[in-house]
């Protein structure tokens, strides 16, 4: 059973066009309670806002929520740069932050930006060193001198405030095992939940690793990404044919997401609007204002 109480985020849109959209709901998400604000890392496309240029501006308009780039295209973003500027956003705002690391999985995207395109092997071998080089590169102490396959820093002074907790998108079983050992959190890929083949193939793998790393797998917890309508009234059927969650009314959620945390560890759901004629305003608020305290308060009631 988990202990800890459940996180509830939203996905908003990154796209240049929905700019005004995207940071009111970050700040209604902010005003409402929820505990996360997350974008999508797609630098190659035109048509998109740089995803650290945005969360910076969603951080600069609110208070309590944090961000996360879910998940960092790495590829694109050197690590000893990117780990200067998580722990410089996390100085800026108290640590309202979480750092979303991939592989990369786009490559004939990623290549047009003039990186170099790396195989599958190499590729989980960068993000891996890229996590343990970026973990040195915060907390302060002594300068870092670095020599990886892929990587080479030296002599380059820490920054004080630590690095943010690393939450990863890792699919594929070699990206997983890195998940495992230096990771802190685990997005399963393709919106998969609880209940999903991949989710059920795929945590093994990160939890065998957390072990053979004299870690406990409890520490690299698991958040959700959700598509899903939230309906004013019970649907018949809230997953299909398949088993895949589609939504349904807020105490089809409630009941949904409270089984999640207590029956299989559920760390948090971020849930992303599926277009069925409500406002996103609306919709938004459903999940904040009436899912997501009442999940708490139910995992609450189930511990006491």
């Amino acid at each position: 059973m988990s202990l800890h109480k459940p996180l509830f985020g939203t996905g908003i849109s990154t796209a240049v066009g929905e700019i005004e959209e995207s940071l009111r709901h970050a700040v209604q998400a902010d005003r409402q309670g929820l505990d996360l604000v997350t974008v999508s890392d797609h630098p190659y496309y035109a048509a998109r806002l740089d995803a650290y240029a945005q969360i910076g501006v969603v951080l600069g308009r609110t208070e309590r929520v944090s961000a996360l780039v879910s998940v960092s295209n790495l590829p694109s973003r050197p690590a000893p740069m990117l780990a200067r500027t998580v722990t410089s956003l996390s100085a800026l705002t108290g640590g309202r932050l979480v750092l979303g690391m991939g592989a990369g999985g786009l490559w004939d995207e990623i290549a047009r930006l003039g990186v170099e395109r790396l195989g599958p092997g190499a590729a989980v071998r960068a993000f891996e060193e890229a996590v343990t080089l970026i973990r040195l590169l915060g907390g302060g102490g002594e300068p870092v001198t670095f020599e990886g396959e892929f990587y080479q820093v030296h002599g380059l002074e820490p920054a004080a405030v630590v690095v943010p907790p690393v939450w990863t998108g890792s699919v594929g079983p070699k990206s997983l095992a890195a998940t495992g050992r230096v990771a802190d959190g685990w997005i399963p890929g393709h919106a998969a939940d609880w209940l999903s083949p991949r989710y059920r193939d795929s945590r093994p793998v990160i939890d065998e690793a957390a072990l053979k790393a004299g870690r406990d797998p409890a520490d690299v917890v698991t958040v959700y990404n959700l598509p899903g309508v939230i309906t004013a009234t019970s649907v018949a059927a809230p997953r299909d044919a398949d088993g895949v969650w589609r939504g349904g009314s807020v105490a089809q959620w409630i009941e949904e997401l409270t089984g999640a945390v207590l029956e299989f560890g559920a760390h948090g759901f971020v849930h992303f609007r599926v277009d069925d004629g409500t406002p996103a305003d609306v919709t938004l608020g459903r999940w904040a204002q009436e899912i997501a305290p009442a999940v708490r308060e139910a995992v609450v009631a189930a511990r006491t």
